[in-house]
């Protein structure tokens, strides 16, 4: 993938009330600015805005413990072959308690192994879903039974949001930031 950003960068003295607003969210927020996908949404202030609602949910906010739910990004990551969306989030995984194992398979496009039944059904539910575009019955109910409806929900949300972050982040070629290495091309 070309390191060349596909759009023109945002002038803050030619933003529009709107994107100004966003902005001023944005470095509201513990994002701390504009990075990511966010200044291509930016474009669209009012989905920028929306995403960024969604956003603090999925990351900040939903009841699915954070191991779980920085595995889901991951996931999401890594399938979608977005190097910002896994650099950006590795670190955070590891924070969280996602094994290095876990990382290190999914960045080498492994398959990785779980101690943890319900990091196992996360990842399965989501690799499923992605593969698929849609999850069998016995996957279902032993998602629905481990994780329960709500945190079920939360899966999906999560992998949903994290889905449209790193199809943003290709379709536009986001590039990483400066000093970070692309990790699906290192040893």
């Amino acid at each position: 993938m070309s390191a060349r950003y596909r759009l023109r960068p945002l002038v803050a003295d030619r933003m529009t009330p709107a994107q100004r607003e966003v902005v001023g969210q944005l470095a509201a927020s513990p994002r701390g600015g504009v990075v990511g996908p966010y200044d291509a949404w930016l474009r669209q202030p009012d989905l920028a805005a929306a995403a960024l609602r969604l956003g603090d949910y999925c990351r900040f906010a939903s009841g699915l413990p954070r191991d779980l739910a920085e595995l889901v990004i991951l996931v999401a990551g890594r399938f979608w072959d977005a190097p910002f969306e896994f650099s950006a989030h590795a670190p955070l995984a590891r924070q969280a308690g996602v094994p290095e194992t876990v990382i290190e398979a999914l960045r080498t496009g492994e398959v990785p192994s779980f101690e943890d039944q319900h990091a196992q059904v996360v990842y399965d539910v989501v690799s499923e879903w992605y593969a698929h575009h849609e999850i069998d019955d016995e996957l279902y109910e032993r998602a629905r039974r481990l994780l329960g409806e709500e945190h079920l929900v939360d899966v999906v949300a999560i992998a949903g949001y994290y889905a449209m972050v790193c199809m943003t982040l290709n379709v536009f070629r986001v590039p990483l930031p400066d000093g970070v290495a692309d990790p699906f091309t290192g040893p």
